[in-house]
């Protein structure tokens, strides 16, 4: 992998992600100031130009009005000095005539720099502008368009004369390229404050991003006490995924030690008998009388060594099957009989319900679940097999089996045996936790029958529920979910 490909695959920085958006931020935020002002900019302007060049336009089109004569050059004389900046003027007679254009028409002065005479515009007739036709008819118009003369957007603002030869109209405009102008005086200053801004929220964006990223850092540093010192609410389910998780490690940590140590402590002792009955036989000194009860004990130490391992496996392959939660094993699952499930249960386990003198019997209603045969098969027999092993002489098992009235299947097991303490009755589930080694022990019990049980009730989804009472009996029932 190259160390771009490498760089590409790294996670990015919360600081920079935050800092660059914080700047984005403050840019959009300065442009859109901008954009805003310089709009409400434009209008107000604009408003304010349209009322200069009303009060432009009645105040000469009244002292144009009062003179005697009423042709261009009377109104030549009224204006002031043609400029750059100065508005633009049009007298417009009656019929649409241009009789004069401060923009177009020549003047002629004579020697005292008195217009003499003014010469033709050569525009054409503005009978058909908007402005014209609207003071005509209204006596005064307001009216933004694009000059036809000049091609730019103009600002127009017309009053009608009625004069003794007939009515004119009197037109002043202003170029929106006018205005524009005006902005250039504070286009620096405008430059000036957005760099400042951008400089000032560079600033912000990387004192806020540290103050925020710090406590974080913090936290990764102390996990032990991580949800007591979350600085930000939005962390808290983070916090508590976390301590859940070292809390798992922590527990799975502690139960594969006390399952190696368990492991060990139990595959040590009919070792170790067999060992020792192994070299008394070896070396002679056992007598041949004693030989066949030796080789018994050995056998028998052998058949415990051989379900112990093999009770290990079935609880590393469920363990296994649970942890990467397989569909595979959901999509295998097939309807199974719970009735005749029971029946057989009852069958295969009654010579070991003979040997420990317990009546064994079985109450069966119709049931079906979905499930491993197999393992629901392992499940009985197990509990079946707890409830022989620890019972008495002259004891009774029963297997029962149906739905409840909430719809769901069961499976239910009961004895008059020895009975639970209540203290043990949330811990019998572990592996190798028994109640009473001693017996389990002499009845060659392995200690993990019931977490196998307890394990394959998980993957069906069932739950175990159990009551017992010391020297009157249990009852475990593993109820099913209700079927589709």
């Amino acid at each position: 992998m190259t160390d771009e490909q490498r760089r590409e695959k790294e996670p990015l920085s919360m600081t920079r992600r935050y800092r660059r958006g914080l700047i984005l931020t403050g840019v959009l935020c300065v442009l859109a100031m901008l954009a805003a002002a310089t709009v409400l900019f434009q209008r107000s302007y604009t408003d304010r130009v349209d009322d200069y060049l009303a009060q432009l336009g009645g105040s000469y089109a009244a002292a144009y009005k009062a003179q005697p004569t009423h042709d261009a050059k009377t109104l030549v004389s009224l204006l002031p000095k043609p400029g750059v900046d100065a508005p633009r003027f049009t007298l417009i007679g009656g019929d649409g005539t241009v009789l004069f254009d401060s923009r177009t028409s020549a003047l002629v002065y004579d020697a005292a720099n008195t217009v003499y005479a003014v010469m033709d515009s050569h525009l054409p007739s503005h009978a058909d502008r908007p402005e014209f036709q609207q003071a005509m008819a209204d006596g005064t118009a307001s009216v933004t368009r694009e000059s036809e003369t000049v091609r730019r957007e103009t600002h127009y603002y017309a009053v009608r004369i009625d004069t003794p030869d007939g009515a004119q109209v009197l037109r002043v405009g202003e170029d929106i390229a006018s205005i524009w102008g005006l902005s250039t005086d504070t286009l620096p200053l405008l430059c000036a404050a957005m760099v400042l801004i951008l400089a000032a929220a560079t600033l912000f964006s990387w004192w806020l991003t540290r103050r925020m990223v710090q406590p974080i850092n913090h936290l990764a540093e102390h996990l032990d006490t991580i949800e007591a010192d979350v600085p930000y609410q939005e962390l808290i389910p983070l916090a508590r995924t976390i301590q859940t998780d070292r809390k798992l490690r922590e527990d799975n940590e502690t139960m594969r030690r006390e399952f190696t140590a368990n492991v060990s402590h139990e595959l040590k002792t009919p070792l170790t008998s067999i060992s020792g009955y192994a070299e008394l036989i070896e070396t002679g000194m056992a007598k041949p009388a004693d030989v066949p009860t030796f080789a018994a004990r050995i056998h028998k130490e052998a058949q415990r060594m051989i379900a112990l391992v093999s009770d290990i496996l079935q609880l590393s392959e469920l363990d296994s099957t649970q942890a990467s939660h397989s569909r595979e094993t959901v999509t295998e699952f097939a309807p199974v009989d719970l009735a005749a499930l029971v029946k057989e249960t009852a069958q295969n386990m009654t010579v070991n319900a003979r040997r420990a003198y317990v009546t064994l019997q079985y109450d069966v209603k119709p049931a079906t679940v979905r499930g491993s045969r197999d393992q629901l098969s392992e499940l009985a027999q197990n509990l079946c097999d707890n409830a022989i092993r620890y019972n008495r002489p002259g004891g009774h098992v029963e297997l029962r089996c149906g739905v409840g009235n909430d719809g769901c299947p069961y499976f239910e097991v009961e004895d008059n045996g020895i009975g639970i303490p209540q203290d043990s009755q949330t811990r019998v589930f572990e592996r190798f936790y028994r109640v009473d080694k001693s017996r389990s022990k002499a009845t060659g019990g392995t200690g993990l029958g019931l977490a196998i049980v307890k394990h394959i009730a998980l993957l069906h989804d069932a739950k175990i529920d159990l009551q017992s009472q010391v020297g009157t009996g249990t009852t475990i029932r593993v109820t099913f979910p209700k079927n589709p």
